[in-house]
This record gives C-alpha cells, structure tokens and sequence, in this order.
C-alpha cells in the first residue's frame, strides 16, 4: 500500500485463503486521528493486518487467525426478575422476549406489549478510541451536509487524511472528500470547522480513479 488507502465502508474482505466478510465499521485514534482497527464480521482487524484495499480489502492472515482474533462486540446478560422464580433478583439472569413471548423462561407469564431489556450488546472498543460507521453524520459548522462513507488514510502510518461523504450529501453530483484538518470532532457525529460553502468549494474526487 505505497499510495493513499480508501476505506469504503461496506467492502468486501478477503483473507489469504478466502473471503472473510464485509468491512462494517472503523475504529479511530480521535488524538492521533489514525485508524486502528477495522470490524469485519464481528472481528477487531489490527489495521496493520491490512495488506491491500484496492478494489477488496485484503488482509495478512487466514480465515482461522482470523476467527481467533478479538470480538468485536460483547453481549451481556442483565439481572432478570428472580423474585418470580423464588430466587434473588441478582441471581438470574434472562434471555430477552419481544411480544410478550419470553425465551426459555417457560414458567414466567407473558407480558404483553411489554420488551424486556435483559440482553444488551455492546460495541468493544479500545479506551480512549471512537468507532466511525457508514451513515455517521457530518456537520459543518453552520449545518448538516451529509453523511460518512468511507475513509482514506495514509498508509505509511494510518493516519486518516480525508473523510468521504456518501452519495446522499447536499451536493450529490460530485464526490467530496474532507480533508482531516477541517475536522474539528471525530464521534457519532463529525463536525468540521467548515462552513457549508466552503465545503462546496473543495474540488471533486474520482473514486473509480483512485482505486
């Protein structure tokens, strides 16, 4: 990866020995304003395992190193309604039920109209790191002009170099690429320290050129 990387989010993944999923998410350093990570198929992907990102993202291992890397997402159980089952609240634990149908909790009534929340998954992310999804919202400082579609980064240290605005922006006839110093804010929503106006002014990119 000798020139500038694109990451569009929703690629598809290969491992050496085949296809391993589709690119869902990225993680980023907010100080350091590098990616760190990708999430493939509910995968933590080290960005240094990236080999190539083309036209598909390749990746430095196999489909079983891969599988043995770190979860992406948690799950947990929260603390369910033990009095009803003549135990401690703290000590049980429930599947979630929607509709009023509870799983494997048979000898509890079912409770119409009403959603259990015993399970709830998380997103893992490193401390101090933000995740940034296609569809993330981005800002200028007088309005809302789009939302993400990808990144590029420079691969000689993964540093993110521009942020991509998908085909939905305010200016939908051209490609926009925000460079990362007009980004004053990297979260569940971008916000740059541009205007509207000026981001209309940046010159278009070809993704197809670059690619």
């Amino acid at each position: 990866m000798s020139e500038a990387t694109e990451f569009i989010i929703g690629s598809q993944v290969a491992c050496s020995d085949g296809p391993c999923g589709e690119l869902r998410r990225v993680v980023v350093d907010p100080v350091a304003r590098a990616i760190t990570h990708l999430v493939v198929a509910g995968r933590l992907v080290p960005i240094d395992l990236v080999a190539s990102a083309a036209k598909e993202i390749e990746l430095k291992c196999t489909k079983p190193e891969f599988d043995a890397l770190e979860d992406a997402d948690e799950t947990q159980f929260l603390p369910g309604e033990g009095q009803q089952l003549g135990y401690p609240e703290e000590h049980v634990y429930t599947l979630p039920y929607f509709g009023g149908i509870r799983s494997m909790n048979r000898g509890i009534a079912p409770d119409h109209g009403h959603v259990d929340p015993h399970e709830a998954t998380y997103d893992r992310v490193p401390v101090g790191e933000v995740e940034v999804r296609r569809g993330d919202h981005v800002d200028a400082t007088d309005g809302a002009i789009g939302r993400v579609q990808g990144l590029i980064i420079d691969p000689s240290d993964h540093h993110v170099t521009h942020i991509l605005l998908d085909e939905g922006h305010i200016w939908g006839e051209k490609q926009v690429a925000i460079p990362i110093g007009a980004v004053s804010r990297v979260g569940e929503i971008i916000r740059l320290s541009l205007t509207m106006d000026e981001v209309k002014d940046l010159p278009p990119v070809d993704l197809d050129a670059r690619a």
